[in-house]
């Protein structure tokens, strides 16, 4: 490659949205982390103006994910230091991700600030030698003093002060390129096009950067007051702390310290102020480490009530003394009820397991049948074709128990839209007649007042109707009519239906009559779950339907002319 221009392609990339910020803010510290770009030049400073916009852009949770993702290489001293220079997250992840020769390291830790030198003892993989610098330098493990422990925290992720603005990059920095690299590269034609195209880039990050100052969520002029809520809210979520040896916290997240400090958090005796099991009370007394130890805090509003504790003790380095915990409260996650664990969803799991297998039947059945891989004998496609005839019952079964457990749950709401319940009723029975007929059994439906339209699709109201009608015309026997009354009053439509005595269970409800084949049926669970289905249904319709003297009542809120208008303006 005798150019690269990897770097000017990803300083061009537009950045409209906070996706696309977050997607240059990645692609740049590849590059400058893997790229030793040349000290000084038009591109250079480019694409350091872009980074810092890029940094006061975005989160600084959000730069410390993108750092600590896998595969991010930071391996350009010179780009390593910038970071530590940065805001503490990103600074932290920086010093856990980079990945310098042990003379790199060497060259750079000096350089490094005190609190990124701090986030290095955390390292276990550094060489020996620049562990032995660390400890030359000052930073030793686990050392808590009273006047440190109350200024600096010993984990990653501490709320410190914020550091100063990244400076410019230094003019003779420890990483350059050699001469003659620069010399093949800077060829005049290649030149000119980079002048142009930097400028033009210059004059879209002036853009940029007057577009972000006017619509950043936190501008450099935010009000301390605001300021302060902010943080408070943030840090009401979690915090991290320090306490000393008689349990009281020395030092917590700037924003929560002034609430948190002074709070007799790991001390082995109750307290008022926080409310800790036994089991906890007891791993403090041994001095142990706590997990997820639950914790009530009874103090100011914005850090009462419950927390989880994450805490480590910490001993003295010279004398091996007990020092105190360092550890993080945070919030208990708080979800709903997880519909993994309901039991509607543990019905729609064996419901796919149930399917998957069926459809497999039927597929390979329909094969056969239809002899789409060769001829096959007659007896074979026979029972093929019965094969897929049970796998439809049994796929139209599942889908009726999934919409049984989806209406009981409030996972699914029926179609809007407007239908006559009488003309629905009057064609269901029309289509039962075919199969009542050579029985001499029927209907006999009455109707009165008006109107008897419902806020239902057609399909929906053509299915309970079906429900109602073909699971009493299964149960009937030979000259028998069961009468059925539809009535109106423009609020409410009502329907009773006589159950045949064969479907009257113990309890006067519907139920399935074991060992009797039916001639026609509205499902093949029997009676009993079709009316429990078309309880769900009307339910969802915003109505009932129960079983009352023998006989089914559905009752359902009418669709007024006035509804049905209003209805399709707001829709």
């Amino acid at each position: 490659m005798q150019f690269d221009d990897r770097l000017a392609t990803v300083l061009r990339m537009r950045t409209d949205s906070d996706a696309a910020a977050r997607t240059q803010f990645r692609q740049l510290v590849d590059l400058m982390g893997t790229t030793r770009l040349p000290p000084t030049g038009a591109m250079t400073s480019a694409a350091y103006i872009v980074l810092g916009l890029l940094q006061r852009a975005i989160p600084e949770e959000d730069q410390s994910r993108i750092l600590r993702e896998p595969g991010t290489r930071l391996r350009v001293p010179r780009f390593v230091a910038l970071l530590a220079e940065g805001p503490s997250k990103p600074a932290a992840a920086a010093m856990a991700t980079a990945r310098l020769r042990e003379d790199e390291w060497l060259r750079l830790i000096p350089s490094l600030p005190v609190i990124a030198r701090g986030f290095l003892r955390h390292r276990r993989d550094l060489p020996q030698s620049a562990r032995q610098l660390l400890a030359r330098l000052g930073v030793g493990d686990l050392v808590l003093t009273g006047a440190v422990a109350g200024a600096l925290p010993a984990a990653d992720g501490a709320q410190l002060p914020a550091p100063a603005p990244a400076p410019t990059p230094p003019a003779s920095p420890q990483d350059t390129a050699s001469p003659a690299a620069d010399e093949r590269t800077d060829a005049p034609a290649a030149r000119q096009s980079q002048v142009e195209s930097v400028g033009a880039l210059l004059r879209r990050i002036e853009a940029f950067r007057e577009e972000r100052s006017g619509r950043s969520s936190l501008p450099e002029p935010l009000p301390a007051r605001g300021r302060d809520r902010a943080r408070t809210d943030a840090a009401s979520d979690r915090f991290d702390f320090t306490t000393g040896a008689d349990g009281a916290v020395i030092w917590a997240d700037e924003d929560i310290a002034p609430l948190a400090v002074g709070l007799m958090l790991t001390a082995p005796t109750a307290g008022d102020l926080v409310r800790v099991s036994d089991r906890t009370r007891a791993a403090l007394a041994h001095r142990q480490p706590l997990r997820a130890a639950p914790v009530t805090l009874a103090a100011a509003p914005a850090i009462s009530g419950e927390w989880r504790m994450e805490a480590t003790p910490v001993f003295e380095q010279a004398t091996g003394g007990f020092a105190g915990y360092h550890g993080r409260l945070y919030r208990p996650l708080l979800l709903p009820a997880n519909d993994e664990d309901s039991p509607a969803d543990a019905m729609r799991q064996v419901l796919h397991e149930l399917r998957t297998p069926v459809n497999a039947l039927q597929g390979f059945a329909e094969i056969i049948q239809q002899q789409l891989f060769g001829a096959v004998p007659h007896e074979y496609r026979a029972h093929a074709a019965a094969i897929s005839v049970d796998a439809a019952k049994l796929l139209a079964g599942f889908d009726e128990v999934d919409r049984l457990v989806k209406l009981e749950a409030g996972g699914m709401a029926l179609e809007d839209g407007e239908t006559d319940l009488r003309t629905a009723l009057v064609e269901t029975i029309r289509r039962l007649e075919g199969v009542l007929r050579p029985r001499n059994a029927g209907f006999a439906l009455d109707v009165a007042g008006s109107p008897f339209a419902v806020a239902l699709d057609r399909s929906d109201a053509m299915v309970l109707c079906w429900r109602l009608l073909a699971t009493a015309a299964g149960a009937m026997g030979p000259g028998e009519t069961i009468p059925a009354e539809l009535r109106g009053d423009g609020q409410t439509i009502t329907l009773k239906m006589e159950v045949p005595r064969s479907l009257l269970g113990e309890d006067g409800a519907p139920a399935a009559a074991p060992g009797q084949r039916r001639v026609v049926s509205a499902g093949m669970f029997g009676p009993g779950f079709a009316f429990r289905l078309a309880q769900a249904e009307a339910r969802a319709a915003g109505g009932t339907l129960a079983c009352e003297d023998e006989q089914v009542v559905l009752t359902l809120p009418a669709l007024t002319a006035g509804d049905a208008g209003h209805s399709r303006t707001a829709g």
